[in-house]
Order: structure tokens, then C-alpha cells, then sequence
């Protein structure tokens, strides 16, 4: 027992010297069932180093996640893929597996309000903390108030660089607001620092056809365009809001950016 003892204290004091205390406790709920089922040493002890390394892989997936700024959790699991019949799940799962990210390609989702983009692009984000990659998620004006900042800060080209450590940043609701010249050209820098070394994901209302009237300039988005889709998946989503479904409310008014100047 005095044997048993002191070995349970070494791996206790080696667990805290290597700041992993689960192997003490994962040492300790093993090796009974270990005796029992005539493990060997190697077994042993590599089931021991996966219980850690499983637990750290968690904790550090959660900490990318609350890290990544999502307004909510949403998972692929829970996308309703009746909704959306036209899509295909062979292609979202093909995504989820993250090797867009390893090739730093870019995915898009195109459709009309309520047809599940944000909630696909929140879906992969979080997948891709999972798999180990720090992802940031804002909407297309809060990147370029980010950028602003930074910019009036005289920072813009280090903040552009520190972005791209990120392997997934995610711009959510291209469109929605039109953009002026300068918020356009730093949306641009973005995206061209971008371009061949991490990825994008981004959820657009409008087809690439009237992005001009949303950067107000149709050569800065038809370069920006071309960066986007030169490597990318477009996935178009179609039909009516899923919010609405169980409302009396056919359709919505068009969702087409207004010059609001006089």
C-alpha cells in the first residue's frame, strides 16, 4: 500500500509539474480497469494521454469559440435542411470538414433574408474552432468600423496583418447597408490581404451583380469580387424567410439598397 502510495503522489507531482492535472485523475480511474483487461504498458498509458489530450482539445475549441465573437450558437445539426431542399448537404459537409481552410478558399452564401446564412456561416466558424483554427465573426459594417479604427489609429496595416493570423474570418450581411468610398476601400484592403492566405467566409442578400451599388464603385467590387470567387465555394440559398413560416407573410419587401440621397 506504501508502494501504492507513493507512486499515486509521482504521478500526482509530475501531472502538476506538466500542468496537466486530468492525467492524475485519468491515471487513477484506469488502472483498475487497465489490471482487468490485461492492458499493457503502452496501452495504458496511451489511453491516459488521450483523456488529456481530448480534454485539452475541448477546452481549447471553447475558448476559440467564445473568442470568435458568434451572436449565437448554431450548428450544422441543427440547419434545416428541408428548407432549404435545392441545397446540397454533400457539399455543406464537405465544408464542415475544413479543407477550404487548409487551402485558404473562401465560402459565400448568397440568398434572401431568413434562408439560413448566417446560420450556415456561424455552423462552419464554429466547426473550424473545433478543428483547431481561431475564426472572427462580425458584419460587413462592423469589420469596417474595425477597420476605421484602426486606420484612423495609423495602424490599419499592422491590424490587416494580425487579422490574417486568423484562419476563418466571417462577414455576415454584405449589402444590407451601402457602403461610402472609404469604407469600401478598407473593406477592399481586407480583402485582398486575405487573398491566397486564409480564408473568408461571407453572407451576402444580393448577387455579385449589384455589389457595385453596395461599395458604390463597380470596379472596387468587381476586383473585389474577382479575389473572392477566384478561390471559393458560391453557395446560393433560395425561397422564403424560415423566420416567417409561421406567419401570414408570403413574401418580403426587396431587400435592394436605396440612394438615399436627395
Amino acid at each position: 500500500m506504501t508502494g501504492d502510495r507513493e507512486i499515486s503522489g509521482q504521478i500526482e507531482y509530475y501531472a502538476r509539474a506538466m500542468k496537466a492535472p486530468r492525467i492524475r485523475e485519468s491515471a487513477a480511474r484506469l488502472a483498475d480497469q487497465a489490471r482487468e483487461a490485461g492492458w499493457s504498458h503502452e496501452e495504458y498509458l496511451a489511453a491516459v494521454l488521450s483523456r488529456e489530450v481530448a480534454a485539452r482539445e475541448a477546452s481549447g475549441a471553447e475558448t476559440r469559440a467564445r473568442a470568435a465573437g458568434f451572436p449565437a450558437r448554431k450548428s450544422l445539426e441543427d440547419f434545416n435542411f428541408d428548407h432549404q431542399p435545392g441545397l446540397k448537404r454533400e457539399l455543406i459537409a464537405h465544408l464542415a470538414t475544413g479543407a477550404f481552410l487548409a487551402e485558404a478558399s473562401n465560402v459565400v452564401l448568397l440568398g434572401p433574408p431568413g434562408t439560413g446564412k448566417t446560420h450556415l456561416a456561424t455552423a462552419l466558424g464554429l466547426r473550424a474552432t473545433q478543428l483547431g483554427h481561431r475564426v472572427l465573426f462580425a458584419t460587413a459594417t462592423g469589420w469596417v468600423t474595425r477597420l476605421q479604427g484602426a486606420h484612423q489609429a495609423g495602424r490599419l496595416p499592422s491590424e490587416l496583418i494580425r487579422l490574417r493570423r486568423y484562419g476563418l474570418i466571417i462577414v455576415d450581411e454584405v449589402g444590407y447597408i451601402p457602403f461610402e468610398q472609404d469604407a469600401a476601400n478598407l473593406f477592399f484592403q481586407l480583402v485582398s490581404s486575405r487573398y491566397e492566405h486564409a480564408s473568408l467566409i461571407l453572407t451576402s442578400n444580393l448577387s455579385f451583380a449589384r455589389w457595385g451599388d453596395v461599395f458604390g464603385d463597380q470596379v472596387v467590387a468587381s476586383a473585389m469580387i474577382d479575389r473572392i470567387v477566384h478561390h471559393a465555394e458560391v453557395v446560393t440559398l433560395k425561397g422564403s424567410s424560415y423566420r416567417l413560416r409561421n406567419h401570414q407573410i408570403e413574401s418580403l419587401p426587396s431587400t435592394r439598397p436605396e440612394n438615399t440621397a436627395e
